[in-house]
């Protein structure tokens, strides 16, 4: 009897995949890494997955028909891109590797434009011998699926690289990573559920669909019968988020290519907006050129509440996210504090939102918690359908001074996270933290949202009794004398007199 063969772990992933990040080391920018490394991890899981599949059929029905018949694969591989072909060559490995790209493309119409973005033939960055010596390495781990310790292996290596990736680079590598404890936080606060249709307008590397995947899995849902829903710019980023859903067995999802603020792509057949049950964001902070002159003519009529202005389009994000919400949905969405109580335009926007009800609560971060800035953020919650009891308040948080000490960054430990989570249900003051102000009190401070308003942290002196601090300290001259004499009488006896 053959000994079992022991599963590959996420550990073992794990460290393999960073092994590949210090091949390409000095080679390329470590920004491109992500790229390269994550375009391999994918090509093999797909080769041993398709491998997997024909040698099972071959097995059981004694054919071979699994090696070129489509409709058994979910991705089917075409001879060109199979790992032993790329394998067995010696030189123009790169361009064998874009062709292998380009063919799965044909052969599997939802990986469209998913591999074609990453270029492998660049002989000066990645020469052949570069190139065989990451093809040994990749050839190390078998991906097929009877091999994984847990089916979600690949998708939770994947999270781990790009942290990695937004350390390692700084904020070249980490601008569309979102620490994953703040993804729980929102994913906490705004609970999805089986059934819902759920967007993310800036998508980054789909973390937050994950995530939100995860939590209705926890709670004993069925992920299944989900809709994820995503738009996302950066045309590597929007690769890597395709990736990253597939690599989680997250087949059924949409995913856009284009600027959300400029060309929303979410669109019903009428080309109306898309309606969502729960949408949850984490745009980029405070942005200059976001599109203020296409959002004067916006023919989807999301900036009702007026026109952001032109150097910060962070309320942009936040009216478009209130426009894609239906009857009852709720938005989890990280912003920069200025947006709390910077005046002008956004003054005026903030005023509008606050007069319709629609903000929840307002939540205080620790401060450096973000790959490449320091600045404290905080999260809105905003809600088309609040409860009865909570119609014509907003409840607000400082959670600023929970968190742990990291090297880098500061982190939310889970104790954090289930402490504003619980102040967010039950929804009553607690001193020096949270408090349920009213929209009247609010109006009173012109619409201004800064927490500190409201929540005061400020720590009471303590009140000095004058009389008694006096008498406190008569009675240590008074015991100083004492002591004094006793020392003098020593001194005398020892012959030291004055």
């Amino acid at each position: 009897m053959e000994p079992t063969k022991q599963k590959l772990t996420l550990q073992q992933l794990e460290s393999h995949l960073w092994e590949s990040a210090n091949i390409l080391r000095g080679s390329i920018d470590s920004s491109d890494y992500k790229n390269y490394i994550f375009g391999l991890l994918f090509l093999k899981r797909l080769n041993d997955v398709f491998v997997e599949t024909a040698e099972r059929i071959e097995r059981e029905e004694g054919e071979d028909y699994g090696w070129y018949d489509r409709d058994e694969h979910q991705f089917f591989v075409p001879e060109r891109a199979r790992w032993s072909y790329i394998t067995s060559l010696t030189q123009d490995i790169g361009a064998a590797i874009n062709k292998a790209f380009e063919e799965l493309e044909e052969e599997n119409p939802s990986l469209e434009g998913v591999l074609a973005s990453i270029d492998f033939n660049d002989k000066e960055k990645l020469p052949d011998k570069l190139l065989m010596q990451l093809l040994q390495h990749f050839s190390k781990i078998d991906l097929r699926n009877e091999n994984l310790s847990d089916p979600d292996i690949l998708g939770r290596a994947y999270e781990y690289l790009i942290k990695q990736f937004a350390d390692d680079a700084g904020k070249k590598g980490g601008e569309f990573y979102t620490p994953s404890q703040v993804v729980r936080l929102i994913v906490k606060l705004i609970r999805p559920e089986e059934g819902m249709r759920i967007c993310d307008p800036t998508v980054g590397s789909a973390g937050m669909l994950i995530q939100s995947v995860d939590y209705i899995k926890e709670k004993g849902g069925n992920p299944r019968n989900l809709t994820l829903h995503g738009q996302e710019k950066n045309l590597n980023t929007w690769a890597i988020a395709k990736m990253n859903l597939l690599l989680h067995g997250l087949s059924d999802h949409h995913i856009e290519k284009g600027d959300t603020i400029r060309e929303p792509k979410l669109l019903d057949e009428n080309g109306e907006l898309l309606l969502y049950d729960r949408v949850i964001a984490n745009p980029p902070f405070s942005l200059k050129n976001w599109g203020r002159e296409e959002a004067e003519a916006d023919p989807y009529g999301r900036f009702r509440f007026g026109l952001p202005p032109k150097n910060a389009g962070d309320l942009a994000f936040v009216q478009h996210m209130i426009a894609t919400l239906n009857h009852r949905g709720i938005a989890g969405v990280v912003m920069p504090h200025g947006v709390l109580f910077r005046g002008g335009a956004e003054g005026k926007i903030r005023q509008g939102i606050l007069e319709e009800d629609l903000l929840e609560a307002v939540i205080g971060l620790p401060a450096n918690l973000f790959y490449g800035t320091g600045i404290p953020a905080c999260i809105l919650i905003l809600n088309r359908n609040k409860a009865p009891e909570r119609k014509g308040n907003v409840l607000f948080i400082d959670a600023s001074r929970d968190y742990q000490e990291g090297k880098n960054q500061n982190v939310l430990r889970d104790q954090d996270i289930d402490k504003i989570v619980s102040a967010f249900e039950k929804w009553e003051d607690q001193d020096k933290y949270c408090r349920v102000v009213s929209l009247e009190e609010i109006k009173e401070n012109d619409y201004n949202l800064n927490i500190a308003r409201y929540v005061d942290t400020t720590e009471e002196e303590e009140q000095i009794d004058i009389a008694e601090a006096f008498r406190q300290l008569r009675e240590l001259e008074k015991e100083r004398e004492e002591i004094e004499k006793v020392m003098y009488g020593y001194l005398k006896e020892l012959g030291y007199d004055e």
